[in-house]
């Protein structure tokens, strides 16, 4: 694994950079998940495999520092990886994120559009009001959530999606607060209208369980594709990673 100082906030961004042939693919995670632990598999899917990748930890989440002096909003986020991905020099790659993650991607889009050959997003947020997920989370205000909620939230459903419970453990409870409650404020300007105004190629991903979302039908009629991944609901990844291999694989294609 590899490590990156930024000098704003003063932390440490880690990534894994799996080297390979093609556009790198660069991959952001969703709330209290990490790259480094929810892609490698599907690093080994047909239409992925062989082809450079960097999945990163976010700030707050996986290896990566956990500063408590940071907002954790997907602005911060995105302009923390446009500071590491200029230092890398990185150009005309391919940017994917899942939930959280996707806004994050529109965002560092947004910042980076040169760099951008493609952006996929998978169940972004797009507007503010955030998922059930983010509302039962900041239930809690934000210094009951760090003392108790998290372990209580993770005992709660760790059961029944261990593989959730297990990056959680790792994520900051403060870091999953702060972006939970950012989702549900959202941006001065939505996700969605940054969305629109992006020029490179633009594909989102449904979990075939997630619908019916009147996304599925608005998007195309302003020229972004939409693919949905057979028996997977919102965390894809876990549910189906061969079949959301696939739609990334033909979006990139």
């Amino acid at each position: 694994m590899k490590s990156y100082k930024l000098p704003h906030p003063a932390a440490h961004l880690r990534y894994h950079d799996i080297p390979g042939h093609g556009a790198p693919l660069v991959m952001l995670h969703g709330i209290g998940c990490a790259s480094s632990f929810d892609y490698p598999r599907l690093l080994a899917e047909p239409g992925l495999a062989g082809r450079r990748a960097l999945l990163v930890d976010l700030l707050g989440h996986g290896f990566s520092d956990k500063p408590e002096d940071f907002s954790y909003t997907p602005s911060a986020q995105a302009q923390t990886l446009a500071q590491w991905l200029t230092r890398l020099d990185l150009r005309d790659f391919d940017l994917f994120g899942h939930s959280m993650g996707g806004s994050i991607a529109i965002e560092l889009a947004t910042l980076l559009p040169d760099r951008i050959r493609r952006l996929i997003a998978a169940e972004p947020n797009l507007d503010s009001g955030g998922g059930t997920y983010s509302r039962a989370l900041t239930a809690w205000n934000e210094n009951d959530y760090v003392a108790n909620g998290h372990q209580e939230l993770i005992q709660a459903f760790g059961a029944d999606s261990p593989a959730w419970a297990g990056s959680m453990a790792v994520a900051s409870p403060l870091a999953v607060h702060r972006a939970a409650k950012s989702l549900i404020q959202g941006s001065p300007i939505s996700w969605r209208e940054q969305l629109l105004a992006l020029a490179m190629p633009r594909t989102l991903i449904f979990g075939g369980r997630s619908l019916p979302d009147p996304d599925t039908e608005w998007l195309p009629r302003r020229g972004i594709a939409v693919r949905v991944v057979a028996d997977a609901g919102h965390s894809m990844a876990w549910d189906n990673p061969a079949g959301l291999a696939a739609a990334m694989a033909a979006a990139l294609d």
